[in-house]
């Protein structure tokens, strides 16, 4: 798997970066894990096997959430997108935009108004 290899040489790089980056990696690893144990137990028969599947599936969940929690303790943007996102009600991108003060930006179907005319008010590519 690609995430257990560091882009930069390990020499260069202080202990710290190099733990976050075991970090992430292990959390991917997590997350694909959990994804696997979805699928093989959303198309198997056997009940049991499914029960033992979905288990399984759970403890990989509390693991990917332990390891997100050590993440969240040494890197302050993850503590702060995690604040501003976690256990929240209502849509994401209206959270992002009140938590960035882009609440009053256009909403997408505003953004790409058409004219009278059905342009997009963009101008021409032809030579006129």
């Amino acid at each position: 798997m690609s995430s257990d290899k560091l882009h930069e040489s390990p020499q260069a790089l202080p202990e710290e970066i190099i733990d976050k980056h075991r970090a992430i990696a292990s959390l991917m690893e997590e997350l694909d894990a959990v994804d696997w144990y979805d699928q093989r137990a959303a198309v198997t028969s056997d009940a049991e096997l499914r029960e033992i599947l979905l288990h399984n599936r759970n403890e990989e969940m509390e693991h990917a959430a332990m390891v997100l929690e050590w993440l969240r303790r040494r890197h302050s943007m993850i503590d702060e997108h995690l604040r501003t996102y976690l256990f929240r009600e209502g849509n994401i991108l209206e959270t992002e935009e009140a938590a960035t003060g882009k609440a009053d930006a256009a909403q997408p179907s505003d953004r790409a108004s058409v004219h009278e005319d059905g342009s997009l008010g963009i101008g021409s590519l032809r030579e006129e």
